[in-house]
């Protein structure tokens, strides 16, 4: 079952709360400079009349109150929020006797102007950051209209920590922005490869399988009325490898509805293309035969299987190159004979190669017998030192592209691709086609 992780114990503090530290933050620096601290001959700032007269301490708890109201609105109203915390700001400083508004009581205005900042529409942060210069230059209006002094370069001073509020929200704004954009675009990329991943495997599958099954039916229907044994002894290897791929297909299948069930609900849901990975009732894969369970029935070596990182390897083993010469044994026996030659001393091969070098053999022999119209083909496997490299020669003259609508060619050179190696196919110079690709070998374990 997924489980989200906490949050850090300061990302679990609602904006409202910090601004309300703030707020009284501000309330006891504006109270301490206005007393004699140890060590002072006199207050930092000497209080006005009315500072501590009870006219002075009401109008401190009014611009209280009428603070913390616009801290417990900051999240569902913050433009309302922030204009009660101006009128906060100035309610407070009228028992100060102060020329302009200090620092101390437009600091929870600042904080609350960040998180707007951070927060809320692009539009709403500029329109914050306007209203709070707007209440600091009608606070000096006012008090210059009445002839009263102001003190314009500390309100400069209180101006520009608002700026820079108002710059380090949006600062977090558009690093935010900028990481879900990452965040999607990480994610249409990894939904790409995963359908092409699937793509190249159901590929490998179904086309070997098909291809020895057309080989199979052909080769009986020809000799099926001369030669009824030979017919019966095709159409009784058509059915196996019928049910065998049919089998792997069901196993497939199974193997994907159970990533999906096992996936985060709410993963699944975010993406816009989760309706490609969601479970569907699956097709009606019945065995043919009965007494064949899906635990009995062992796939060919063209069987496809998910990839190790995916956490299915457990279903059934991998193909390989070990497995080579089962593939070169069953195409021969369909009628295409498959040569096998290895140079070099056989290591063990990273997963991902092994599997990777298995699937680009086994898509050229398909390639053979499907469009080469020729009886055989030589395969060709070098261990050299750094690197693997892998050969496919036939001496047929069917039509075949070395790029365009067919997919065995693409997803063989997407296989490469992905491990950095490089590939070829084209005709020969004599006639028929070569197919070779090179590995590197940088993770193999010898």
């Amino acid at each position: 079952m997924h489980v989200t992780p906490p949050l850090p114990l300061l990302k679990r503090v609602p904006p409202g709360a910090w601004t309300v530290v703030a707020w009284f933050g501000g309330l006891v620096f504006t109270f301490l400079v206005r007393v004699r601290l140890p060590g002072e001959s006199e207050p930092g700032v000497w209080p006005a009349a009315q500072f501590f007269r009870w006219d002075g301490l009401t109008n401190l708890a009014v611009a209280t109150a009428v603070a913390l109201y616009g801290c417990a609105l900051l999240r569902r109203r913050p433009l309302t929020a922030l204009w009660l915390l101006m009128t906060g700001s100035v309610l407070a400083c009228l028992p100060l006797a102060v020329g302009a508004i200090p620092l101390a009581q437009y600091l929870a205005v600042d904080v609350a102007m960040c998180f707007i900042a951070a927060g809320a529409a692009r539009r709403t942060g500029v329109a914050a950051l306007a209203g709070a210069l707007i209440v600091l230059a009608a606070y000096l209006a006012t008090r210059m209209l009445a002839g009263w002094p102001v003190g314009l370069s500390a309100e400069l001073a209180v101006a520009m920590t608002v700026v820079i509020a108002w710059l380090i929200g949006h600062s977090v704004r558009q690093a935010r922005e900028h990481a879900e954009t990452l965040i999607a675009k990480a994610t249409v990329q990894a939904a790409t490869d995963e359908r092409l991943r699937i793509s190249r495997e159901l590929h490998d599958t179904v086309a070997h399988s098909i291809s020895v099954i057309a080989l199979q039916a052909g080769a009986a229907r020809r000799v099926i009325d001369t030669q009824p044994a030979r017919a019966s002894q095709a159409l009784g290897e058509i059915e196996t490898v019928g049910r065998e791929t049919l089998s792997g297909l069901r196993r497939m299948v199974g193997a994907l509805r159970h990533t999906q069930e096992d996936r985060p609900h709410d993963v699944a849901e975010s993406h816009p293309s989760r309706g490609l990975t969601e479970p569907h009732p699956s097709p009606d894969l019945t065995e043919p035969h009965p007494s064949r369970s899906l635990t009995e029935s062992h796939p060919p070596p063209g069987l496809a299987q998910l990839h190790p990182s995916r956490g299915l390897a457990e279903l059934h083993p991998s193909p390989g190159l070990a497995d080579l010469d089962r593939l070169a044994a069953a195409t021969t026996d369909a009628g295409v004979r498959v040569e096998v030659h290895r140079r070099g001393e056989p290591y063990r091969l990273p997963p991902e190669i092994d599997i990777s070098a298995y699937r680009i053999v086994q898509e050229a022999i398909t390639n053979v017998v499907r469009h080469a119209g020729t009886g055989s083909c030589r395969v060709s496997v070098e261990y050299g030192d750094g690197e693997l490299a892998l050969e496919v020669l036939d001496d047929g003259h069917g039509p075949r592209r070395a790029s365009g609508g067919g997919y065995g060619l693409v997803g063989m050179r997407e296989r490469v691709s992905l491990l950095h190696g490089t590939f070829s196919a084209g005709p020969r110079p004599g006639g028929g086609f070569r197919v070779a690709a090179r590995l590197p070998l940088t993770a193999a374990v010898r």
